[in-house]
């Protein structure tokens, strides 16, 4: 029997050609867009799941609050992990990652090349994280200084091959540039919240180590099994009161806790496990972009919509063409067809269709995957959808789409009156139907939403570009790793100066986007520091042309001049540090601090204050900032005015090859920078627009099925109407005054769900656009304008119709 239901279903499919080709091509568009955002979700949810451990790997965090300034960051001080595994037995291992330079240069032949994905590990780092060697032990692989351990693609990229072990690979530090190989692994998996190629000894880190009050180090706790993560965190009270306190008591006047949190200051560690960093994490410094658990949500509610759009599509077109078969279901009834049969039949029709349309999804998943990743920022692989198990979850889908696609139509078509379908006077429920009405409004209520939604992601995005910074972010080039040029910095910069084109240079190895380097240092308004008189805040070294090259505005006092040999001893600070001194006329006031965390021993004069700016996202609020003179030469910006951009990059990378001899050149610009910080708002904002997109499209099916439907219900009426007087635009006013109330009252269902949501999601960023009216009302505009196009079709096909053909039945 049921070999016979999907016979009699594929020759129905075949007889009703451009009806089952609608229904599929609908149905194929809402799976694939289905796959395409499960398989996004899914690989977001995979984050750091693949190690043995990953339920006992956690990481620690630190919270502080001091003077006024948050801290909220993914690092701790560098003997915190030893400190806790040495004091407490539920710590099995731990392990740190030092990533302080963020890239090395790696000698390849006679050149030089960058490389960015790098850091320095303890030896445990391959006891705690589940990496694959290829060649070599790994548990050995870091025990000794002047070690690294690198990935298979850099072992293909630097010697050809990938059995490695042994080699020497050459950097361009000072001293101790010779590292061994002592391990080859696999490249890490694009899951991982680790892009390392090079993991080079923590031995060969230069750094001031056993400073609790200096946070540097991604470290990782592995708990021994059964260990209770909540329970352990209230160990951290023990080291910062055995621990931290007493080299706190070293540089400023502070007996207690009680005494520096009364003092509104708050020092707390905290641990996150290792697969929640990718999407829950708001810390910084993070090792890679992370995501957003709400985009995951939003992503994935999106997903069940669109499906869901596309089989209240099918239930549209499906009750749409009901009536043509009416006569079809009045003969197999009267020969006996009970209506279990009639409906396991319908059942099964729906269900081809469905398995039909899965396997266009999937051709079509196929198509667009390159895109898809493009826009998504992702590595999906079809290879991921071709599994046992995804198969399975695919096939299922399939016929539960089919199910619950199909069970309205099949169930409504299989009650038909028999004598009534044979006779031609089968009465089906009118137009007014709640149920199909319901389903409309459903379809177009998510369509508006997503409409608000993209409309207000790309308001914020335009805001975001537009809003004044506090410094211009227009036509700077940036040129990185210029403190390669060693004492021919200064040539360097005296050579692009004289350059056709160029306006200005800069040594600016801080600057105002999220990719640059961070110092926080804390200051002291008094030369003896307490809880009540110091904070931390952003501790920038700039030159004397900085606030000339990015265009700031000096709003009390003076920038550094060579004029003055005391600028040396000078600081500028911004608005939002001048607040934290009293505000007023902060000229003069001295600010003291430490060089080595165990004592003042400088002080710096405020002698000018810089207007605020934007130097982290527009998520955060502007932070106290100072700039001292220094050098910061890593990245030298260069303020250009010239149409010929290429050839003046040409003659700066010529300029320097000439005195970096075999160094790599790489440059950028600080408004391209700018637009990195928010590359996951772009990427959001063409992923809601194209499903947005698509959800109308998917709509507009569903209703132009419903539209088709009422024509025929009313068809005899419209005749009537016609042979009585009635115009074309009567009869077009008539069919669409319904929908048009639909869509109005989808509208109506829609704004404030929207407003709600985006609202929401707006309250992530401190500078953000508003939710103007005029958003809303474009969207019901769109929404109707969509609607009404795709209703005249069949509203004018109808009001042309022939009344007397229309009639001759009666």
């Amino acid at each position: 029997m049921i070999r016979n239901f999907f016979k009699i279903a594929w020759r129905n499919i075949l007889k009703h050609k451009a009806f089952s080709l609608i229904n599929i091509f609908g149905l194929s568009i809402g799976l694939a867009c289905f796959l395409l955002i499960v398989m996004y979700v899914t690989d977001e949810l995979s984050f750091d799941k693949f190690h043995d451990k990953a339920d006992r790997i956690y990481r620690v965090h630190s919270n502080i609050i001091f003077g006024g300034s948050e801290m909220k960051i993914g690092v701790c001080s560098d003997p915190m992990g030893a400190t806790l595994a040495k004091d407490y037995p539920e710590v099995e291992q731990f392990t740190r990652i030092y990533n302080s330079n963020g890239s090395k240069q790696i000698k390849k032949g006679s050149e030089y090349i960058t490389e960015v994905a790098v850091a320095h590990a303890d030896s445990t780092f391959f006891e705690v994280f589940s990496f694959n060697a290829l060649y070599g032990q790994l548990q050995q692989a870091l025990n000794e200084p002047n070690t690294v351990v690198v990935s298979e693609s850099i072992a293909e990229k630097y010697f050809g091959r990938k059995d490695v072990v042994g080699e020497t690979i050459e950097t361009n530090e000072s001293r101790n540039n010779l590292f061994k190989i002592t391990a080859v692994i696999k490249d890490m998996p694009r899951n991982s919240h680790f892009r390392f190629g090079l993991i080079f000894s923590m031995d060969n880190v230069e750094y001031d180590f056993g400073n609790f009050l200096s946070h540097n180090f991604y470290t990782y706790l592995l708990l021994k099994p059964g260990a209770d993560p909540g329970a352990f965190k209230q160990h951290f009270k023990e080291v910062i009161q055995k621990y931290v306190l007493p080299q706190a008591g070293n540089l400023m006047q502070i007996k207690s806790m009680d005494e520096f949190e009364k003092a509104g200051n708050k020092l707390e560690y905290s641990l996150m496990p290792i697969t929640d960093i990718h999407l829950k994490s708001d810390r910084f410094p993070e090792l890679a972009p992370v995501g957003n658990l709400r985009y995951v949500y939003i992503f994935g509610a999106v997903a069940f919509f669109i499906l869901l759009l596309a089989c209240v599509n099918f239930i549209n077109l499906s009750t749409a063409n009901s009536g043509g078969r009416a006569k079809e279901i009045g003969i197999r009834k009267v020969l006996g067809s009970e209506k279990s049969a009639l409906v396991g039949q319908f059942l099964s029709e729906s269900i081809l269709t469905s398995v039909i349309s899965t396997i266009f999804a999937l051709l079509l998943v196929w198509a667009f995957l390159g895109l898809f990743n493009d826009v998504a920022a992702k590595e999906l692989a079809m290879f991921d959808l071709l599994k046992p198990v995804p198969l399975f979850f695919i096939a299922l889908l399939s016929v539960v789409t089919g199910l619950v696609a199909g069970s309205y139509p099949a169930f409504y078509i299989a009650a038909f009156q028999p004598i009534a379908a044979l006779k031609g006077r089968l009465k089906l429920s009118s137009g007014k139907s709640y149920f199909r009405n319901g389903l409309v409004v459903f379809q177009f209520s998510t369509a508006i939403v997503l409409i608000i939604g993209t409309v207000v992601v790309y308001k914020q995005l335009s805001f975001i570009r537009n809003k004044n910074l506090g410094y211009n972010k227009e036509q700077v080039l940036l040129v990185d790793d210029t403190y390669v040029l060693g004492n021919n910095f200064e040539a360097f910069k005296k050579s692009l100066n004289s350059m056709k084109g160029v306006v200005a240079t800069s040594s600016a190895g801080f600057l105002p986007v999220s990719s640059s380097a961070r110092s926080d240092n804390t200051y002291s308004t008094e030369a003896a520091m307490r809880s009540d008189n110091s904070f931390n805040m952003q501790s920038w070294r700039v030159d004397y042309e900085y606030f000339s090259v990015l265009g700031m505005e000096i709003v009390q006092g003076r920038a550094f001049s060579r004029e003055f040999g005391t600028d040396s001893a000078a600081m500028i600070i911004n608005e939002a540090c001048a607040a934290m001194l009293g505000g007023g006329n902060v000229l003069g006031r001295k600010l003291y601090t430490s060089s080595d965390g165990r004592g003042l021993d400088q002080f710096y004069t405020v002698i000018g204050v810089v207007k605020n700016f934007n130097f982290e996202s527009l998520r955060q609020q502007v932070g106290p900032l100072c700039m001292r003179l220094g050098n910061a030469n890593w990245t030298t910006a260069i303020k250009v005015q010239t149409d010929d951009v290429p050839g003046l990059v040409s003659g700066i990378e010529k300029t320097f090859r000439s005195m970096a001899s075999g160094k790599p050149f790489s440059y950028r610009f600080l408004d391209e920078s700018f637009e990195e910080m928010y590359r996951t708002e772009q990427r959001i904002g063409k992923l809601a627009l194209t499903f947005s997109v698509l959800a109308i499209f998917i709509a507009c099916l569903g209703l132009f099925g419903l539209a088709t439907y009422m024509a025929q219900q009313r068809i005899k009426e419209i005749g009537i109407r016609k042979v009585l007087g009635a115009t074309v635009f009567n009869i077009v006013q008539m069919l669409s005054s319904d929908f048009v109330k639909l869509v109005a009252f989808s509208a109506i269902i829609s704004f404030p769900i929207a407003w709600m949501a985006m609202n929401r999601w707006l309250q992530d960023f401190a500078y953000r656009t508003t939710l103007n009216w005029w958003v809303f009302a474009l969207a019901g505009i769109i929404g109707l304008f969509i609607a009404i196009a795709t209703i005249s079709f069949q509203a004018i096909k109808a009001a042309l119709a022939n009344p007397v053909k229309s009639l001759r039945t009666e």
